[in-house]
């Protein structure tokens, strides 16, 4: 009987953790967060941009390509946090900012121009 038991016990747990460790790799952000932390990342309104060839490396990073309605590419990554993470964590990883780059070709929005011109900028003959 005693065999019996750990071999039920053993067999009912390896499921468990193969399930544990395929969920453990993704990461889970949606993609509403995603296009949010993207949107403050390239300062753009969420819906002014498509965000394209998304992948995911181990360890819950997240590389992908966002390019604006006029044309602007940014390359982008972030981390989320995995199944696995998010499960040992209670719930309590955070996801990271985006972290965008614009891309050669055009552009990003240019900066706009100060509103005044001080004594520094005078002196310094950019006004």
């Amino acid at each position: 009987m005693t065999t019996s038991r750990t071999f039920r016990r053993a067999h009912l747990g390896a499921p468990f953790l193969i399930a544990l460790g395929l969920s453990g790799c993704a990461a889970t952000i949606s993609q509403e967060g995603l296009e949010q932390r993207t949107s403050a990342a390239i300062g753009r309104q969420v819906g002014a941009f498509t965000i394209t060839h998304k992948s995911e490396e181990t360890g819950g990073r997240i590389n992908y390509a966002a390019k604006t309605t006029d044309g602007a590419t940014y390359q982008c990554y972030m981390y989320s946090a995995t199944g696995f993470q998010k499960a040992m964590s209670f719930g309590q990883t955070p996801n990271s900012d985006a972290i965008c780059t614009p891309m050669a070709g055009k552009a990003a929005a240019p900066a706009a121009a100060p509103a005044s011109c001080n004594a520094l900028s005078k002196a310094a003959g950019k006004c």
